[in-house]
C-alpha cells in the first residue's frame, strides 16, 4: 500500500554497459536526437538522475568508471558524482542517506527522482533498508587495521573466507576496507555480515518502480569488450598515470575499481597494456553476470530489453505521469 504522501522514485538498475546512460539521455534529457517516429517528450527538464554507482563518486576516475560526458550532464541534472577523493571510503550508508535527501529535494522540485546505476548492493540497501549489522567498535577495527599491516590484506580475506565464505566471494582480496569490516560484524556478532539479512520489503514513504535493463548475454559481452576498447583509445592509461602521479595506491577504496585495479597487475604498474585491457574486459564481463544474479534479490523488479525505448517509457509514464510538474 502506498500513501498519497509517499515520495516516487524511478529505479534503473543494470549491468555494465547495458545502456542505462543512453536511455536516460533519451528519456530524460533536454535537447537530446529525437527517435524517429516516437515522442518521449513528457520527462524532458522533469527528472534528475541520482547515480547509484560506487566507483563514480570518485573524482578524477572518469573513463575508467564510464562517467556521463559532460554535455549530458547539461542537459540533465546528475548527483553523486565526483564527490570524494579516491582515498576516502563511500559506503552503502552514505549512499542510502544521500539518496534520500536528493530523493526529497527533487521531488519537492515537482521532478522525477531517478535511481540510476549499477551497484545493485547500494540500489538493493535503498529499496529495503540497510542490513541490522552491529555499529563499528573503534578498537576493533584499529585491531583488525594493525593486523592487516603485518600480515597482509590477502591473509585477512583468507581468515574471512574460513568464517564467512558467502561475504568473502563477494568481496575482492584486494578491498582491505570490506574485508575488514566483514570481519568486525563476524567478531562483534558470532554471525558471519551474510547471516544479517536485508529485508525483502520495499521501503516505505516511497512509491518505487524498479526496471532492470536486461540485454542478451553475448551482446552484453560484445558491448562491454568494445567499451573497454574506446576507454583504451579514451585515454585510459593516461588517465591511471595521473592518478599515480597524483599520490594514488593500490590500497585505496577508489583504486579497487574494475578498469583501475587491473593496472597494478604489471611491474611498473601499466607496463603491459595489452594484458591490462584484456584483464579488464574479462572482470567486468564477470561483474555483469554477477549484476543480472543480484537482479534476482530486489523485491518486484521488471526486466525490459533497453532496445524497447517505447515500452519503457509507456511504463514509466503510467506510473508517474501525475507525479511531476507539467508547467
Amino acid at each position: 500500500m502506498t500513501d498519497a504522501r509517499d515520495i516516487p522514485v524511478l529505479v534503473v538498475f543494470g549491468a555494465t554497459a547495458s545502456g542505462k546512460t543512453s536511455l536516460a539521455d533519451t528519456l530524460f534529457s533536454q535537447s537530446s536526437s529525437p527517435c524517429p517516429g516516437e515522442d518521449f517528450s513528457f520527462f524532458k527538464g522533469r527528472a534528475e538522475i541520482v547515480s547509484a554507482d560506487s566507483m563514480q563518486v570518485y573524482r578524477g576516475m572518469d573513463i575508467g568508471t564510464a562517467k556521463p560526458p559532460r554535455s549530458l550532464l547539461e542537459r540533465l541534472p546528475h548527483h553523486l558524482f565526483d564527490i570524494r577523493d579516491p582515498r576516502e571510503q563511500f559506503s552503502a550508508g552514505d549512499f542510502v542517506r544521500l539518496a534520500d535527501e536528493l530523493c526529497r529535494s527533487i521531488s519537492g522540485r515537482g521532478r522525477l527522482p531517478v535511481i540510476l546505476g549499477g551497484t545493485g548492493f547500494y540500489i538493493r540497501n535503498f529499496l529495503c533498508g540497510l542490513p541490522s549489522t552491529p555499529e563499528s567498535d573503534p578498537i576493533l577495527r584499529k585491531n583488525l587495521q594493525d593486523r592487516a599491516e603485518i600480515e597482509g590484506t590477502a591473509a585477512m580475506h583468507r581468515e574471512l573466507s574460513a568464517v564467512d565464505p558467502e561475504s568473502a566471494a563477494k568481496i575482492h582480496p584486494n578491498d582491505e576496507y570490506r574485508i575488514l569490516r566483514a570481519l568486525e560484524v563476524f567478531l562483534q556478532s558470532g554471525k558471519p555480515r551474510s547471516a544479517h539479512d536485508l529485508s525483502s520489503r520495499l521501503r516505505p514513504g516511497y512509491r518505487f518502480k524498479v526496471i532492470f535493463l536486461d540485454r542478451p548475454r553475448a551482446q552484453l559481452y560484445d558491448r562491454i569488450n568494445l567499451r573497454v576498447a574506446e576507454m583504451f583509445e579514451q585515454g585510459l592509461p593516461e588517465e591511471f598515470a595521473r592518478l599515480l602521479e597524483a599520490g594514488h595506491d593500490k590500497a585505496e577504496p577508489g583504486m579497487q575499481a574494475i578498469g583501475y585495479r587491473e593496472f597494478f597487475l604489471t611491474d611498473p604498474p601499466g607496463a603491459d597494456p595489452s594484458r591490462i585491457r584484456e584483464e579488464i574486459a574479462r572482470n567486468s564481463r564477470k561483474y555483469a553476470k554477477r549484476q543480472e544474479v543480484f537482479m534476482s534479490s530486489i523485491p518486484g523488479v521488471e526486466r525490459w530489453n533497453p532496445e524497447d525505448l517505447p515500452s519503457i517509457y509507456n511504463a514509466v509514464l503510467d506510473a508517474f505521469r501525475d507525479s511531476v510538474h507539467t508547467s
